[in-house]
């Protein structure tokens, strides 16, 4: 997770930016769908937010409903109001209705997982995600995080994303990069030309070991966001040949049947 001074260097000169609400924003975003829970401390680390400050920020949480804190493990973790926020946030895009049944159909078809994600700094954050019906598949869900740039569907969102805007995503990625700088610019670069020229972007062994995934972007009417869907799973059912001859394709057909649905409003919720 990114040092908390670095998510605010290109707000330090807006007298507009409350930092206090930044932080505690920042506090919120420590914990992930991995997490049991956390102390002081560890989210101090995590953050790069001082520890007396953690302090007082987790206590305000706490007692606002956001956070949870347990006496004997001196230990928090997310309450209620958060749950609360996220539910409804998810609750209230019509794009997860139009897009869910496409996708669950296309996770049966290939046997593999089919997801619709988000871009949260250098993270893809998962809103939605299907399973097909054989056992072996990627152990994700709605809220798992991956990496921006070595993933299908977060290559896909970098595709998709106006050249200024990439361009400082990737400043950022250089700096957290070292060494594996030249390999992530090098997949990037290759997946805005598969984009431009295919529709779709691959990832394939380049995330995990033996993984490969598809990816295609959503650029939504209302210029709000880009999201992006993947079908990604093992290597061996989803080989190099398959995914260009026949999932690629499809997912790009998933994402302009989306489009269509939420242009006609068929996906608004009920």
């Amino acid at each position: 997770m990114a040092d908390f001074s670095s998510g605010v260097q290109d707000a330090k000169n807006d007298r507009g930016f409350v930092m206090a609400l930044a932080r505690g924003l920042e506090i919120l975003r420590a914990f992930t769908p991995e997490d049991g829970m956390l102390s002081n401390q560890e989210i101090a680390a995590r953050t790069g937010i001082p520890k007396p400050t953690v302090s007082r920020l987790t206590y305000t949480l706490t007692r606002l409903g956001y956070l949870q804190y347990s006496e004997r493990l001196e230990r928090y973790q997310l309450g209620t109001g958060v749950l609360a926020l996220g539910y409804s946030s998810l609750a209230s895009m019509g794009l997860r209705q139009a897009a869910r049944p496409l996708m669950q159909e296309l996770a049966d078809f290939t046997g593999a997982s089919v997801s619709l994600g988000s871009r949260d700094r250098l993270s893809i954050v998962y809103l939605e995600h299907c399973q097909g019906g054989h056992a072996l598949t990627l152990r994700l869900q709605v809220g798992s995080r991956v990496p921006i740039a070595t993933t299908g569907i977060g290559r896909a969102c970098l595709a998709a994303l106006p050249d200024d805007e990439r361009a400082h995503v990737m400043k950022h990625l250089q700096r957290r990069s070292g060494r594996a700088w030249q390999d992530i610019r090098a997949g990037v670069e290759r997946a805005v030309d598969q984009y431009r020229e295919l529709g779709y972007c691959t990832s394939t062994g380049e995330w995990e070991e033996e993984v490969n995934a598809v990816g295609v972007p959503l650029i939504l009417d209302d210029g709000s966001d880009v999201v992006a869907f993947n079908c990604g799973g093992p290597s061996f059912r989803l080989p190099t040949d398959r995914i260009h001859a026949e999932i690629g394709p499809r997912l790009v057909e998933l994402v302009g049947t989306v489009r269509s649905r939420l242009s006609s409003g068929a996906g608004e919720s009920r």
